[in-house]
């Protein structure tokens, strides 16, 4: 069975940077393409970022774009995001995903939202003004 678990979430202020991470176990984190979601309260959950298993291809939601960034380490069975500039409409819950693509080449990310095969719980990011 895969897990991923976020960490890096918490209260920053409006201008600061942070960064996630979603640690897999459980299988190796290379079969997989991976998405960075959030949902803020009352709001439908939306994908931020998406990165392909090779990390050669990535996407970014134009809510984020300049701003975040998306990478991977499958060394580590790790995946970030970067997070600069923060706002307060960037106060969510944010969630990874995991796509499972081993029977595909490596160099898609996945932007359909139920497409994606594992989930983390979620890390909490509070943006204060």
């Amino acid at each position: 069975q895969v897990q991923l678990v976020e960490s890096g979430g918490g209260l920053v202020q409006a201008g600061d940077s942070r960064r996630l991470s979603c640690a897999v176990s459980g299988r190796t984190l290379s079969r997989y393409a991976m998405g960075w979601f959030r949902q803020a309260p009352g709001k439908e959950r939306e994908l931020v970022a998406a990165i392909s298993r090779n990390g050669g291809s990535t996407y970014v939601a134009d809510s984020v774009k300049g701003r975040f960034t998306i990478s991977r380490d499958n060394a580590k069975n790790t995946v970030y995001l970067q997070m600069n500039s923060l706002k307060p409409e960037d106060t969510a819950v944010y969630y990874c995903a995991a796509d499972d693509q081993i029977l595909y080449s490596g160099n898609y990310y996945q932007r359909v939202q139920s497409e994606y095969d594992y989930w983390g719980q979620g890390t909490q990011v509070t943006v204060s003004s």
